[in-house]
């Protein structure tokens, strides 16, 4: 006999037949991509409940060695010593959902000192110089945070062309290992406990892509342990209106929660805007202080920081303000609204002052031509720092942090005092060349 299935059955059946339907139209990565991955890279048997990795693996919407990198194994006494290196920066990519993950790194080698640097996505700096001794092997944990253009609500970020492919908007997490490194093993675990810093700014806070171009906000992970995720939202080019029009803002604001930080540094491209309502007293403050109240909203923690200086000197050879009223009308936000203040730009003067007119360029992106590959012009930018100064200004933001007594003060990993009139000596900085991802160039500031 024919039984009639109740509305209630026929509803589940239809929302299970539309979720199978779903589920055979999304990418094989995004049904499978994990958030939590143990790689064993030593060559061997692999120790309990890691998935043992060859150097042929190559990455493909999965895990695995990536960005036509090589590497090799090296196998030593015993299962434990063998690791993978290369005389060359390797890349090694997992595919995961958006989010913050701890990633923990065993390094070492049995028979000598090994010294790793490790970058994520577009030239984060995670690890700096981390040395282990023969026969010693250490573990090293960092953050990482992942994201991707969808907004929860259905929309966008209106990427630009140059953002199209770039590592800080796929589905992956991807690491870069260079130095005389040694890896034996690397976990990846998504976590949701982190205090995340989000950062909106043009191309001085960016994560730059290719060599030699730097920016702060590529630089400042290092100086944070576990606790703390940096999700650097900032791209070439914007002002706060442009921030706001490509829905950035509120990409961020879909994934603040109460207790993160929102850094916001904006000036070099608001200064261009010629408008009848613009200006560093009229759009610009009203902007800066919508993005002020729609962090409080979300009981974020709003933090401004003024504009980086150009270098530009006087014939005393000090520097002087090309930004106009900006950074006075930055300074005047965040008094009006008791917002605390990263006097970037007053801390960038000062490192330029103590570099002088001509040591001043070796901070920038001031190179002849041919220094990098594809570089066939000679380089004179006053605007965009090189991997030195982008890691002197982060510095700086660190003092900032220190010194407006925030609560990420506790999670940094290096709480000497920096004067950016007494900035590090440029022979001791030690930065491992990135293999070039893009043949395009900052597009602005």
């Amino acid at each position: 006999m024919l039984q009639i299935m109740k509305p209630m059955a026929i509803k589940y059946l239809a929302l299970s037949f539309a979720g199978l339907c779903a589920s055979l139209a999304t990418p094989v990565w995004a049904q499978t991509a994990a958030t939590n991955y143990r790689f064993d890279l030593s060559g061997a048997k692999p120790k309990a409940g890691f998935t043992a990795v060859s150097t042929s693996k190559n990455y493909n919407n999965d895990y695995g060695f990536d960005m036509g990198t090589a590497s090799q194994v090296i196998m030593r006494k015993g299962h434990s010593s063998s690791f993978v290196t290369s005389n060359k920066p390797f890349y090694f990519s997992a595919a995961v959902p958006e989010g913050n993950y701890k990633v923990t790194l065993t390094l070492g080698d049995a028979e000598g000192p090994t010294q790793t640097t490790v970058k994520a996505e577009s030239r984060r700096l995670m690890v700096e110089n981390f040395a282990t001794k023969p026969n010693e092997s250490k573990k090293v944990s960092f953050i990482v945070n992942i994201r991707m253009p969808q907004i929860a609500n259905g929309e966008m970020v209106k990427l630009k062309p140059r953002e199209n492919g770039k590592l800080d908007w796929d589905n992956k997490l991807t690491l870069e290992f260079a130095g005389n490194s040694a890896v034996s093993a690397i976990e990846i675990e998504k976590v949701e406990n982190q205090i995340t810093v989000y950062l909106a700014g043009n191309s001085t806070v960016v994560d730059q892509d290719d060599e030699p171009w730097a920016a702060w906000g590529q630089m400042i992970p290092r100086f944070f342990k576990p606790g703390v995720a940096i999700a650097n939202h900032a791209e070439s080019g914007l002002t706060l209106g442009s921030f706001i029009g490509s829905k950035r803002l509120e990409k961020v604001m879909s994934l603040i929660k109460p207790g993160d930080y929102l850094f916001i540094e904006f000036g070099h491209n608001d200064q261009k805007e010629k408008g009848p309502n613009d200006g560093a007293y009229k759009s610009y403050t009203e902007r800066l202080k919508l993005f002020v109240m729609q962090a409080r909203e979300h009981k974020a923690n709003p933090v401004i920081v003024t504009s980086t200086a150009r270098r530009s000197f006087d014939a005393e050879g000090k520097t002087v303000n090309t930004l106009g009223d900006y950074p006075a009308a930055a300074r005047k936000v965040a008094q009006e609204l008791n917002v605390p203040l990263i006097d970037l730009n007053q801390m960038v003067t000062k490192f330029y002052d103590a570099l002088g007119v001509e040591n001043s360029k070796k901070a920038l992106v001031h190179y002849p031509a041919n220094t990098f590959p594809g570089q066939d012009k000679a380089l004179e930018d006053n605007t965009h720092f090189n991997p030195y100064g982008a890691y002197e200004l982060a510095k700086c933001i660190v003092e900032g942090v220190k010194t407006n007594n925030l609560g990420l003060k506790k999670y940094l990993v290096d709480t000497k005092t920096f004067d950016p009139s007494k900035p590090d000596p440029i022979e001791s900085f030690n930065w491992p060349l990135s293999p070039k991802n893009s043949a395009i160039k900052p597009d602005g500031n």
